[in-house]
């Protein structure tokens, strides 16, 4: 928005102020200086500002808004009356002739008034100076007046043709109304476009005749011309989200249109009118103004706001400190006077500090809350005034329980070799899962959906790394997953998963690569879980859910002491990892963090553990066992009978080829024994590992191996 100094200073005395000390008192009052314009006008320049204000201060976007901006942001008079009025009654015949609108109308005021006798359009010399100045071209027509109104009150008016709406008529009466249009319809606008119209937009309705797009455009048959003698002039105020729908609706956005979008006020619409009616006279004496329809709606008036001393010095802090330490805050009666010069009413308690302040109609869209008349008065005193100082922290804050459950699992994460990922919450609708809750209107098709698992990103993460020649990198991810139906049943919860493998490595340079094995990857599952204290059952998985993602035979559902499920693991589908061309040796999982920390809030842990003096005796056991007895059975059978010098039993290694017999494996495990009272001799472990074997023998049909 061009504003012209020499136009502001009709309104407030700005001559004595310098460009530079106005622009820094602008910019700290929140309006952006774009741009320092110097305009020709009868060969003498005028100084122009280029403003950008923002959108919730509607009430600033004119002339007269922005004048009184300026005379409370310098502290000084304004010299502005309401349009200088000539009828000082003309309110009250307005309020008198008017009609209440229903609460739920998108329309809060609606005027009209007939003028006959328009026989001079030209514009007023001075007019077109400011038009100029304002960087609007003056076409010497009706549309002049109508851009100079709009840009001295900020208020945009239509104009219509009477004559071209009598005749369409039939010498009924005009009766005006706003209804929303047909579906299907098609209107003619005055720009020469065809739009076709929805039921959601609202039509202006002469009789049963629409006549405009309210507060957008008007019809094509009902525009003026030059030959328009006659003039119906509308001035309405529209809700602005109405109006927004409409505009974004048709691909249609006017100047009237921009102005209500930004939620305008009545505040001054019947003077503006008043105004506007005024310069028509100038150029045509014998005009005759009659007022047709006068429609309000029923205003709600805002609350008081309670304003507190102490919050405002907490809020904006000292102004001013003492060489011994002590600072100096605003005073009260300093505040006292910028709520003067913003215009709000208000009721001043000294004896506890607070003020009632009534905020005015014009701008109780912007003002809501305490905070908002802070920052006012932190405009106006000028926030680079305020000292900057850092809080003072009495206590430090404890991190809770969920910070600290998500700060282990990151550590048990990050040392094995994990790297953090993140994605969006928003997915594809063809993913590999089925998400239950899908976004009504997606900007985009690949954000349509809810996830209702982080895996499918985690996968599309190692495609895109592999396809672009990167080795992929394991990591993991904590996100938000979304299930059941919005309407009813619908959950939130904080998952962590991750994804690792797929790369071939080897131990020793003689030996050649291979990838990691499923009771690999699964003993690096339990090493998470040891880090975290928690004891875990590894069960078939059963879940439906993951039938595509996760390998039918070699997946497996975790399950807390309690029987509730913490999450699943498994190997990537052979199918799907031939689909994505992408190795077959990954490995996936998938926990809830909530069950995590609940669990781990549940154990108790042990203060220290007393530390052994006495050696350990290290023993290798290699036997070959049928594949389907599950390795837990193996372990508590051997723990069992291990004597209480059995203290860890680790697996080594795991194998099959052609020297083993087919549906069985070779395992080779590490059996640590040690005593917390006696060095241990080797004849009498070599004692427990020959029971150990006829175990392994007689109840499970091992073959030990030498």
């Amino acid at each position: 928005m061009q504003i012209s100094l020499k136009w502001i200073n009709e309104l407030v005395n700005i001559e004595t102020v310098s460009l530079d000390y106005l622009i820094e008192k602008l910019t700290l009052g929140g309006f952006e200086v774009e741009e320092i314009l110097e305009v020709e006008i009868e060969n003498r320049k005028q100084l122009v500002l280029d403003i950008s204000a923002t959108a919730n201060r509607s009430d600033s976007l004119s002339i007269q808004g922005f004048s009184i901006e300026i005379a409370a942001l310098l502290n000084k008079p304004s010299q502005i009356s309401n349009y200088s009025l000539q009828d000082k009654n003309w309110n009250q015949k307005i309020r008198k002739f008017s009609k209440s609108f229903p609460p739920e109308s998108p329309c809060s005021t609606f005027l009209s008034v007939i003028i006959k006798n328009v026989e001079n359009t030209s514009v007023p010399k001075w007019i077109k100076q400011k038009l100029i100045s304002s960087g609007v071209t003056p076409l010497n027509n009706l549309l002049d007046f109508q851009n100079y109104i709009l840009l001295e009150t900020g208020y945009p008016f239509a104009f219509y043709d009477f004559d071209k709406i009598s005749s369409k008529l039939d010498q009924s009466e005009l009766k005006l109304s706003i209804s929303e249009s047909v579906k299907e319809q098609v209107f003619f606008a005055s720009n020469g476009e065809k739009y076709q119209l929805n039921d959601s937009i609202l039509l202006i309705n002469a009789n049963d005749i629409p006549i405009s797009i309210a507060g957008i455009i008007e019809s094509q048959d009902f525009s003026y011309s030059q030959n328009t003698s006659c003039l119906l002039i509308e001035g309405s105020i529209f809700n602005a989200a109405q109006i927004r729908q409409q505009a974004r609706s048709l691909g249609l956005r006017t100047e009237r249109s921009a102005r209500y979008e930004k939620s305008l006020k009545n505040t001054y619409l019947s003077e503006s009118l008043y105004r506007l009616v005024s310069l028509l006279r100038i150029s045509n004496p014998n005009i005759i103004c009659k007022l047709h329809t006068v429609n309000y709606a029923l205003e709600q008036i805002p609350k008081p706001i309670l304003l507190r001393y102490q919050t405002i010095t907490e809020i904006l802090g000292p102004v001013e400190k003492h060489t011994k330490g002590n600072f100096n805050y605003i005073e009260p009666k300093t505040v006292t006077s910028y709520l003067d010069r913003l215009n709000f009413k208000f009721i001043y308690n000294n004896s506890n500090l607070t003020w009632e302040v009534k905020i005015p109609y014009s701008r109780s869209d912007d003002i809501t809350r305490e905070i908002d008349i802070i920052e006012e008065i932190g405009r106006l005193h000028g926030f680079n005034n305020f000292l900057t100082t850092l809080p003072k922290i009495k206590t430090i804050g404890k991190e809770d329980p969920s910070y600290e459950t998500r700060k282990k699992i990151t550590s048990s994460l990050l040392n094995l070799g994990f790297n953090e990922l993140i994605h969006y919450s928003l997915v594809n609708e063809t993913t590999f899962l089925d998400n239950e809750i899908k976004l009504i209107n997606p900007l985009l098709s690949d954000c349509s959906s809810l996830r209702s698992s982080l895996l499918p990103s985690l996968i599309k993460t190692a495609q895109e790394n592999l396809n672009q020649g990167n080795l992929f990198i394991e990591g993991f991810e904590y996100g938000h997953v979304f299930s059941g139906n919005i309407g009813t049943d619908f959950q939130e919860q904080e998952h962590v998963a991750g994804i690792f493998g797929g790369i071939r490595t080897k131990l020793t340079w003689s030996e050649s690569t291979k990838a990691l094995t499923w009771f690999e990857a699964k003993g690096k599952m339990e090493q998470i879980f040891k880090q975290l204290n928690l004891s875990i059952d590894w069960e078939v998985c059963s879940s439906l859910m993951f039938k595509e993602i996760l390998h039918p035979y070699r997946s497996a559902g975790l399950y807390l002491p309690d029987n509730s499920i913490l999450g699943t693991f498994g190997q990537i589908h052979p199918i799907l990892a031939n689909r994505l061309n992408i190795s077959a040796e990954l490995y996936l999982f998938e926990f809830n963090v909530e069950l995590i920390k609940q669990q781990i809030q549940v154990n108790k842990l042990p203060l220290y553990q007393k530390y052994s003096s006495y050696p350990k005796i290290i023993k290798d056991l290699s036997f070959i066992i049928k594949q389907d007895i599950p390795f837990n059975k193996l372990q508590e059978a051997l723990y069992c009978n291990g004597t209480q010098f059995l203290s860890e039993i680790n697996l080594l290694d795991e194998y099959r080829g052609s020297s083993i017999p087919e549906s069985h494996t070779s395992l080779c495990l590490q059996l640590i024994f040690q005593s917390d009272k006696k060095t241990l001799e080797n004849k009498q472990i070599d004692h427990i590992i020959s029971s150990l074997q006829l175990l392994l023998t007689r109840e499970f049909g091992a073959l030990i191996r030498e």
